[in-house]
């Protein structure tokens, strides 16, 4: 099992003097990210879809193996809703095929207002090429249900593992025979940290659900002051600790106390 670690986004500000160096221009922080990580989760697509050849010039300025992680339109997800999912999902998988094998996989995340409703989920993950990795992030509490496990799992679907406050707010369901786990917000000091014990236990759930030829994706979305920075490197070998493969973090760097 490979377990990759990554952030959610690269473009941060904050983040100069602890994973870009002063003086390296922002226009090529992503070979400078991908120099110290192996996966990236872009966000961009969420906000506006960028053209093809953005998706193009991005697998160009990164090496063999990396691998991005695409979060789908919020189009698709927030004011559609899940509703006539087939033009929005074509023309995101056309712009994102520029990325061609660095094309990892795609994160629905859904709004909190939307409550479960399994034949639309059916139906958008249906549209989605055969072959593609999909992670669904709900965030209604109505959608734990025995009826919507059965649709990710009989669809490939990985239920996105969330964590907030350094727990977990999702169930801990396997639904396909690969995983997303997303870190959005520790309760460590300085804040939005991650203690050790916490990236531990994480590692340990994800050691303990996924057999050894299993890939996890892992993305922390704490970016303020590079806290997802210093957390994927604690989180790195806390998974190393468990015996399983990871990609490669940057050194020097761990997890709060």
């Amino acid at each position: 099992m490979t377990v990759l670690v990554g952030t959610s986004g690269w473009q941060y500000k904050d983040w100069r003097d602890v994973l870009y160096p002063q003086g390296r221009p922002q226009r090529l922080w992503l070979e400078e990210y991908a120099r110290h990580f192996a996966t990236v989760e872009s966000n961009a697509a969420f906000y506006r879809l960028p053209e093809e050849r953005t998706f193009t010039d991005w697998r160009d300025r990164t090496p063999d193996g990396f691998v991005m992680a695409v979060k789908a339109s919020r189009y698709l997800t927030h004011i559609k809703r899940l509703r006539d999912p087939e033009e929005p999902v074509a023309r995101l998988m056309s712009h994102a095929a520029g990325l061609g094998p660095r094309l990892g996989p795609v994160l629905l995340q859904l709004p909190p207002t939307l409550h479960a409703d399994t034949g639309l989920l059916d139906a958008c993950l249906g549209c989605f090429p055969a072959g593609t990795r999909v992670a669904v992030e709900p965030r209604h509490d109505s959608w734990w249900t025995a009826e919507i496990r059965t649709v990710l799992e009989r669809r490939g679907a990985a239920l996105c593992w969330a964590d907030r406050g350094s727990r977990p707010v999702t169930p801990l369901w396997r639904t396909a025979d690969w995983g997303y786990l997303r870190f959005h917000e520790g309760r460590a000091e300085p804040w939005p940290r991650y203690g050790r014990q916490a990236l531990t236990t994480w590692a340990r759930r994800i050691a303990d659900t996924w057999p050894d030829h299993a890939d996890v994706y892992t993305y922390f979305n704490n970016d303020l002051e590079a806290a997802a920075v210093r957390d994927a490197t604690g989180f790195a070998r806390a998974v190393a600790a468990t015996g399983r493969s990871v990609t490669r973090t940057p050194p020097g760097r761990g997890s709060a106390r």
